[in-house]
């Protein structure tokens, strides 16, 4: 497998982006990720979707470690400071679940609360069903875990279809495409940084066909067995969505009817926020989590 690195020249002075960055070997490859506050707190996990990276958590880090939390974010496998496998092929639905459950046992995480929008739920709620121990308490942010079993949706579909066919994929536009701000050239360049190149880009391309979307699909078994789990999860469960994402419209729904550890909370529709909240609502996002942590 061939992985590229993408230069650290590239990550220099991005706006509102101060963290220092950390390396684990995963399963031979570079791994990064951000980790701020006490290293004794108990950690939030905060997982990032398609194509964003850890740059997306920027404004909701600094409220969480400011409550006295730790805040984890690291990069996926083919995004931000991360290796790169450079062909499509190379990446699966697995390899990202494998690689996240080998950070957290790299880290020894536990009582961690999770954090998952977009694939950072389909990733993060298959390895907080796979290893219970590990996690106190899950936040699902514009996200779903689907098994192939329904029909994912027209807006989805047209987003598959561009990902793999598009002879051009510029990620800093899809960020600013997928919010309600209008976001300054050098935040979208920022959102640009990890990809020099096409070369760079076939983990962000990859993503979406990964999405189960038949009955049959490879991923579809494993996530029946966590949806098995989640429906008898009695741990605290939030769901903080937006109301602008035509991506994961009424996903909460279906979390909100079957997950016992829904019941009770403060769930809360995010306002004027598009399939990328944290970009839109960062500051608001975390300081819903950091209330919701004080009590849950």
């Amino acid at each position: 497998m061939n992985t590229l690195r993408t230069p650290d020249e590239r990550f220099a002075n991005l706006p509102g982006y101060t963290f220092a960055p950390h390396y684990a070997e995963i399963n031979d490859m570079r791994i990064h990720y951000l980790d701020e506050g006490p290293r004794d707190a108990a950690p939030v996990l905060l997982l990032h979707g398609e194509p964003s990276w850890c740059y997306l958590y920027r404004k909701m880090i600094p409220p969480i470690t400011a409550a006295g939390h730790r805040a984890i974010a690291p990069d996926f496998a083919g995004f931000g400071r991360s290796g790169k496998p450079t062909e499509i092929s190379d990446y699966s639905y697995q390899l990202h679940v494998d690689m996240l459950a080998a950070l957290l046992e790299h880290l020894d995480l536990h009582n961690a609360t999770l954090v998952g929008q977009d694939w950072g739920g389909l990733i993060g709620l298959r390895v907080a069903a796979e290893h219970e121990d590990r996690f106190a308490r899950i936040v699902a942010a514009n996200t779903f875990l689907p098994t192939g079993d329904n029909n994912p949706g027209e807006a989805f579909m047209r987003w598959r279809t561009f990902a793999t066919t598009a002879p051009e994929f510029h990620v800093g536009r899809i960020i600013q495409g997928g919010t309600t701000s209008t976001l300054p050239d050098d935040i979208v360049a920022a959102y640009d940084a990890p990809f020099p190149d096409d070369t760079y880009k076939a983990g962000a391309r990859a993503f979406p066909a990964l999405v189960p979307i038949t009955p049959d699909d490879p991923a579809s078994t494993a996530n029946r067995k966590t949806w098995k789990v989640l429906d008898k999860w009695d741990k605290p469960f939030l769901c903080t969505f937006s109301n602008s994402d035509p991506i994961t419209k009424n996903a909460d729904k279906v979390f909100l009817a079957r997950v016992p550890g829904t019941k009770g909370q403060p769930h809360t529709t995010i306002a004027a926020g598009g399939h990328f909240l944290q970009e839109d609502k960062g500051e608001e996002l975390a300081n819903v989590i950091v209330s919701w942590l004080a009590t849950a």
